[in-house]
């Protein structure tokens, strides 16, 4: 199945088939050898995640992201970039998140990297998915990077202005994050909150470590879910977690 320049209406199908979705994310930097990836990612992709994100805060340079989406060629499911930077391009990616971090205090985080990124996107003719990027509570070490003005996790009505905000300038989706290694998920009552107000895509991810919150973030009304530092420290969690939200 080939899927680059149809990753985007891949992802639709699914939603508007009323799927519920979950991608495994992948950081290079974290990956200690071929055979732990390709472990890792057969068994993912044996129990359904969606879609493989590559991509990380630190550490990473284009020849080990290179790397790492040559290895996962063999599976039939999109290979995204999820940049924190304009150094993790690459042309062998099926698709880009081009993401604009809408909570950052810094304007390049905005709207600089993707300008200084869109001549050398268009160049390697990478589909791109438009994201807002909205980093929840803790935010880890992609708020700090990023100076994100965290919105705490109990203020509801400013997570809903700032989707409802992403879905009048024409974002695809909205990408929640409580960050890497988060102590506390995004709570389900924010999605359930943000739902009432827009009906575009919530991408939600950090601190999932378990079905049950899983299955709570869908039942609130999550589109898709991000599984990272767990895939790492407990593959069989993942899978456990890919089988609830399938199962759902």
């Amino acid at each position: 199945m080939k899927l680059k320049g149809k990753v985007k209406k891949y992802l639709m199908d699914k939603l508007n088939d009323n799927e519920k979705l979950h991608f495994s994310l992948l950081d290079p930097f974290k990956i200690n050898s071929s055979e732990e990836l390709k472990y890792i990612a057969k068994n993912l992709y044996n129990v359904g995640t969606d879609a493989f994100l590559i991509g990380g805060t630190l550490g990473v340079s284009k020849d080990k992201l290179d790397f790492v989406i040559s290895l996962l060629d063999d599976y039939e499911i999109p290979k995204i970039i999820f940049p924190s930077n304009i150094n993790l391009l690459s042309e062998k990616a099926d698709a880009l998140l081009f993401l604009s971090l809408l909570n950052s205090d810094d304007i390049y985080y905005v709207i600089g990297a993707q300008i200084v990124a869109a001549p050398i996107i268009k160049m390697l003719q990478i589909e791109v998915i438009p994201t807002a990027y909205v980093i929840v509570g803790h935010g880890g070490t992609a708020a700090h990077i990023g100076k994100a003005r965290v919105i705490p996790y109990d203020n509801f009505e400013l997570a809903t202005a700032y989707t409802l905000a992403a879905e009048y300038l024409g974002m695809d989706f909205v990408y929640l994050e409580a960050g890497s290694g988060a102590p506390e998920p995004i709570r389900p009552e924010m999605i359930s909150f943000i739902k009432k107000a827009s009906s575009i895509p919530l991408i939600i991810g950090g601190g999932i470590r378990s079905v049950e919150v899983a299955l709570k973030l869908v039942e609130a009304g999550a589109n898709i879910i991000v599984t990272g530092n767990i895939i790492e420290r407990d593959v069989d969690k993942a899978i456990k977690i890919i089988r609830g939200i399938k199962n759902k």
